[in-house]
Order: C-alpha cells, then sequence, then structure tokens
C-alpha cells in the first residue's frame, strides 16, 4: 500500500508543480486554491508512504515521478523542447525511479 501512496504523492506533486504555472504568482484564485491543494494532498500521501518506505528512497521516487511528469506535461501542454537529448534524460529519471522500487524488493 506505501508504494501506491507514494505514486499518488507523486501525481499530486506534477498536479501542484503545473498548477505553479496557472496561479500567475498566485494571483489567480483558482489556480492557487487547486496548486495548494495538490500541495497538501502530495505531502500527506509521502508522508503515509514513509512510514514504510525508507525516507532516501521515498523522496527520491517522489521527486522522480513529479519531475517526469512536470517534464512531459510541459512539452504537452506548453510546448516545450522535445528536444532528443532532453527526453533521453527524462528516461534516465524513469530508470532510477524503477531501479529504486526494485532494489526495495531485496
Amino acid at each position: 500500500m506505501a508504494w501506491l501512496y507514494l505514486g499518488i504523492a507523486g501525481l499530486f506533486e506534477v498536479v501542484w508543480a503545473i498548477g505553479l504555472k496557472y496561479t500567475n504568482g498566485f494571483t489567480r484564485l483558482w489556480p492557487s486554491i487547486w496548486t495548494l491543494a495538490g500541495m497538501v494532498a502530495s505531502i500527506g500521501f509521502l508522508a503515509q508512504a514513509l512510514k514504510t518506505i525508507p525516507l532516501g528512497t521515498g523522496y527520491a521516487v517522489w521527486t522522480g515521478i513529479g519531475a517526469v511528469g512536470t517534464a512531459i506535461l510541459g512539452i504537452v501542454l506548453f510546448g516545450e523542447s522535445k528536444d532528443p537529448l532532453r527526453l533521453a534524460f527524462i528516461l534516465i529519471i524513469v530508470a532510477g525511479i524503477v531501479g529504486l522500487r526494485f532494489s526495495e524488493l531485496q
């Protein structure tokens, strides 16, 4: 269950990171409310996951999910660069996340 919580926490991290773009420096009410709610949910799920997952692993996976998800949505929503080198490094982050997950199975 902890890994599910960690995955959900990572998804909420993507929500608030993308939400920051829409808040316009926290000057827009509803995007700001949704962004803050995403922050609270992300930290809440992370806290639940860290009850059993080691801190270093949990934090690295959480930020990795957030980084990959935000980078992908940046490409899709905001037309950010699809440079092959950039995509390769995003895949390296994904490999790190997968590697950390499998290292915890041992």
